[in-house]
Parts: structure tokens; C-alpha cells; sequence
């Protein structure tokens, strides 16, 4: 009766160790944020003390082994969620939203509307509408601007400030 209790522990810490496995392995997949990822370390944690224990090593050894696989497990989740928030708080580098705020060098102008070179691309662009000033300065082929928003295939830009060339 013990050895076939013995035997059923350490298949139930085998199961767990897969299962676990397997559920961290979604988490690259289908990202939860760490949730589906910590699950698997904790079934896998579980599943070593189970099955080291089960193999007549000792609830204490079983213990320790399940610890160190669970901080190793934790500490990769740990960095890896650490690291994919970050990404989140990057400006958006790609695309549309991509293009605010990059400075182009206009191509030709015939106010209020032109041509502005950005990227290696020729965009239609119009003066964008910003506070009223009394000098509003031309734009002229060769001047700077930066982007303000894009409509369509549209650039508004501005004048770009010296303070933004550098």
C-alpha cells in the first residue's frame, strides 16, 4: 500500500512538472502578463516537491528543490514582465503616431500648403493651426518643420524652433 501511495505522489509531481512547464510555455504565446507564466512556476514548484519527495528523498529536500525552481521560475517572470512593461512606455517609433513630431525639410511651399521631404518620402503637408502670431514666418524650400499631426495623407507641420534642430 505505501509503495503504490509513493508511486501515485511522484506521478501526480511528474503531471505537475508538465503541466506546469506547459502553462509557462502559453505564457510566450498568449501574453497575461506574468499570471499564466507565476501559475506554472507555482503547479511546477508543487510538482518537484511532490515528485522528489515521492522518490524517498524527504519532504525537507523536496521542499528546498521546489523553492530554488520556484525563484528561478519567478525571477525569469519577474524579468521578463519588468522588461515588457517598459516596451509599453516607449514612444511609438513605427506608422502614423510615428511621424509626430519628427522634423522634415520642406520642398517646395505655396502658402498655406506644400511639400515637405521626411523619411526619404515627399508628403503633402499644410501649415498647421497654432496660437495666432502676429509674425507668422514663410516657409520657404530648405526650411524645417516639424510634424504636429497627420491627417490622411496630410502633414500639418510648423516651423521648427532652433532649440529642436539640435
Amino acid at each position: 500500500m505505501a509503495r503504490r501511495t509513493i508511486r501515485n505522489v511522484t506521478t501526480l509531481g511528474l503531471i505537475c512538472l508538465i503541466v506546469g512547464a506547459l502553462v509557462a510555455v502559453v505564457e510566450a504565446h498568449y501574453p497575461t502578463h506574468g499570471v499564466a507564466g507565476g501559475l506554472g512556476v507555482a503547479v511546477m514548484a508543487i510538482g518537484a516537491v511532490l515528485a522528489i519527495s515521492g522518490l524517498g528523498a524527504g519532504i525537507a529536500i523536496g521542499l528546498v528543490g521546489g523553492l530554488a525552481l520556484a525563484g528561478a521560475g519567478g525571477a525569469a517572470i519577474g524579468f521578463t514582465v519588468k522588461h515588457g512593461a517598459s516596451v509599453r512606455r516607449r514612444r511609438v517609433r513605427g506608422g502614423a503616431e510615428g511621424l509626430i513630431g519628427q522634423i522634415g525639410v520642406v520642398r517646395s511651399w505655396d502658402e498655406p500648403t506644400g511639400s515637405v521631404s521626411l523619411h526619404g518620402g515627399v508628403w503633402q503637408a499644410k501649415r498647421s493651426l497654432g496660437p495666432e502670431e502676429d509674425e507668422v514666418p514663410e516657409l520657404a524650400s530648405g526650411d524645417r518643420v516639424v510634424v504636429e499631426c497627420l491627417s490622411g495623407l496630410t502633414l500639418s507641420v510648423r516651423p521648427a524652433e532652433e532649440w529642436e534642430l539640435i
